[in-house]
């Protein structure tokens, strides 16, 4: 939600505009924080349940797709009222969800929970990292945005297409490209806040906590395949 310069008494020009990025990137940090909760007992109600292992690839497909880019639509139509942060929470409770077919995969293995860790480890170091770097160049990052967004694109219909081709070797191309894509985009959207590019910060919440998702689950989907041991 943009926040009026009008709000900070004797403060105008350059020090309002950084006081006012300064609290988008602040909210956004605190929302994105508090949102991984939700994500956790998703996927701890998925995982116990086993709700996801019992659809079929198909009908999970259509449910993810489904519900992900309806809850989408849902946070930008709510973004600009308190009712936003609800349905961002709500959201990722349903990305958790989404998660447990690929946790209870991994956890089937005798270092499952430890390759959890690790991949939660890898993903917060990604986002130090990318954080630290967006806070410190001075280049400006808007051109990337475009051929982000194309890359996100092709690999989501390559992607799509791997869930009836099922080729391995696909499979991995297409996560190791998507850590370095959404690697790059979290610098981008992290950057883009520190500019003054994005003043809401429930977008901005969204953009970033679906950059960790991506990078968390790929990398996750990678440790499994190299480093899972079996009983």
């Amino acid at each position: 939600m943009s926040q009026s310069l009008h709000t900070f008494p004797g403060v105008s020009g350059s020090g309002a505009l950084a006081a006012q990025r300064n609290r988008v990137l602040r909210n956004t940090y605190w929302l994105l924080a508090l949102s991984l909760v939700p994500t956790v007992l998703g996927a701890w109600v998925g995982v116990t349940t086993g709700i996801m292992t019992t659809m079929g690839t198909g009908l999970s497909l259509m449910l993810f797709l489904g519900g992900a880019f309806g809850f989408m639509f849902a946070i930008e139509r709510t973004k600009d009222s308190a009712a936003g942060v609800g349905v961002l929470l709500a959201f990722t409770f349903f990305m958790g969800l989404m998660l447990s077919r690929l946790l209870a995969m991994v956890l089937g293995f005798k270092n499952g929970g430890s390759l959890i860790m690790l991949a939660f480890g890898g993903t917060a170091g990604v986002f130090f990292a990318m954080a630290s770097l967006a806070s410190v160049i001075k280049r400006d990052l808007s051109g990337m945005g475009k051929f982000l967004f194309v890359g996100a694109i092709v690999l989501l219909v390559a992607g799509l297409i791997n869930v009836f081709m099922q080729s391995s070797a696909l499979m991995l191309t297409l996560s190791v490209i998507a850590i370095g894509l959404f690697s790059a985009f979290m610098l981008y959207d992290i950057k883009r806040v520190i500019d003054g590019g994005e003043t809401n910060y429930i977008s901005a919440t969204l953009a970033i906590y679906l950059d960790l998702y991506n990078i968390f689950q790929n990398l996750l989907a990678l440790l499994g395949i190299f480093g899972g041991e079996r009983d």
